[in-house]
């Protein structure tokens, strides 16, 4: 970037470059690992990484986003990426070289190298959490950015993956999550065991997602507003306002039954259809959004 905030007026235009290989090496795993950096696509996901690059910095913090890699027609159309890019290396691109960087064929005219953002398991805990979204062995790059960004829009205090599933910054998990790996803290390669028994020391209850399980989300739901409208006749499993961690488990099997006995509650979703169940974004967000919902309640003193 020159001395006006602008990028350089000569883009590059090679997509054979060592630079642009270099950064093409990203999307695989051996390279993010030895480097620590992950590539985002798109405006959006690079938008929401430079908004919390700037957050971090400004607060003395580490770099989050440390080059990106832009066409001129991009820049034209959203100048607002240019001004959040103040501070890092920003240099235009041709679409050639774009594409030759990014995962996609298409990668909307930018790209940004960025440091890992995952944070440790501790730091998630001592902040005490009112609902966390745990992913155990999930392995679809892009399921595990649609819970992610599931557990974002619900309101999730944080997201954990255990260390047999994806890497979440695998680029079509990066894309999956539009943006909101940046939003919330992810902790990566969690030991499940470890994990519900430190949230048990905090009084962080833990229901399982599981399509056989004994109880049933709606139902569990209306007992729920009904104790908070007073109605003590009406007795609940399991308070849905309380901190809650939330297991899913794998794409095929589901969770194994080494971890459904974590659970205090193995939690079903009811499917009034012919489907025969639902997928893992789907029932992740159903399950989220029941605590969220019953957690906003109890603040608001309503149901």
């Amino acid at each position: 970037m020159n001395e006006t905030g602008r990028p350089q007026d000569f883009p590059m235009t090679n997509p054979r470059a060592d630079r642009v290989r270099d950064v093409a090496k990203l999307a695989g795993r051996p390279a993010r690992l030895k480097r620590g950096r992950f590539l985002a696509e798109g405006p959006q996901a690079v938008r929401e990484a430079l908004t919390l690059h700037r957050e971090r910095t400004a607060a003395g913090g580490p770099a989050v986003v440390h080059e990106v890699f832009a066409s001129e027609a991009c820049l034209e159309r959203l100048p607002e990426l240019a001004d959040l890019a103040q501070g890092t290396l920003l240099r235009l691109a041709s679409d050639e070289v774009l594409a030759a960087m990014a995962d996609t064929v298409n990668p909307q005219g930018i790209v940004a190298v960025c440091s890992f953002v995952d944070v440790s398991l501790e730091s998630v805990l001592d902040a005490g959490p009112r609902l966390i979204a745990v992913m155990c062995q999930v392995r679809d790059p892009g399921n595990a950015g649609t819970v992610l960004r599931a557990a974002d829009a619900a309101g999730a205090d944080a997201v954990v993956l255990t260390g047999s599933s994806v890497d979440i910054y695998n680029p079509k998990a990066v894309r999956s999550t539009a943006g909101s790996l940046f939003h919330l803290p992810v902790v990566l390669g969690a030991d499940v065991d470890q994990l519900v028994a430190q949230c048990r020391e905090r009084g962080i209850g833990i229901l399982a997602a599981d399509g056989y399980g004994s109880i049933n989300l709606d139902q569990l739901q209306d007992e729920n507003a009904a104790r908070r409208l007073g109605n003590d006749s009406v007795a609940s499993d399991y308070a849905l306002e309380s901190p809650t961690a939330w297991l899913f488990g794998n794409e095929a099997q589901g969770l194994s039954d080494a971890e459904l006995a974590l659970a205090d509650h193995r939690v079903a979703v009811p499917v009034y259809g012919a489907a025969e169940s639902l997928n893992l974004g789907t029932a992740a967000t159903v399950c989220l959004y029941a605590s969220a919902r019953s957690q906003q309640s109890a603040r608001a003193g309503n149901v």
